[in-house]
């Protein structure tokens, strides 16, 4: 039987030393994204359900939305929309076998954060405006 020492060893890849790469952090974040989107989701439905439930339920929600915490989740849900769409976009690429070298996947990962970011300021802009 072999010894084998294991209490001395460190973990590979240790968490201080390894640094995940850019597509693996966009990776994680389209799933934390799809799973957030919840929350704007429950505040949409409440919101909705409380107009046709009765004014004083409606009044609740509608403080509730308009105000800043409820501004901060739906702009975030906004943002989280945008990025696992567009997360989608690059798995569609990605399902075809394109875009699957380093380099491109890195060029997609930036992409997608800087799309994500300017389709929210654009939906934003298109909100306050109309």
């Amino acid at each position: 039987m072999a010894d084998v020492n294991r209490g001395n060893r460190p973990l590979s890849p240790h968490l201080q030393v390894y640094r995940l790469p850019l597509p693996a952090i966009t990776s994680i974040m389209t799933r934390i994204t799809g799973h957030a989107l919840v929350a704007g989701i429950l505040l949409l439905v409440w919101w909705l359900v409380a107009a046709v439930s009765s004014p004083g339920a409606f009044e609740v929600a509608d403080w509730l939305v308009r105000s800043w915490l409820g501004f901060i989740i739906l702009t975030a849900s906004a943002w989280a929309l945008w990025f696992h769409a567009l997360s989608g976009v690059r798995h569609l690429f990605y399902d075809q076998g394109l875009g699957l070298e380093i380099e491109d996947a890195k060029k997609a990962s930036w992409a997608i954060i800087i799309g994500s970011v300017a389709l929210t300021l654009l939906s934003l802009i298109i909100f306050f405006i109309s």
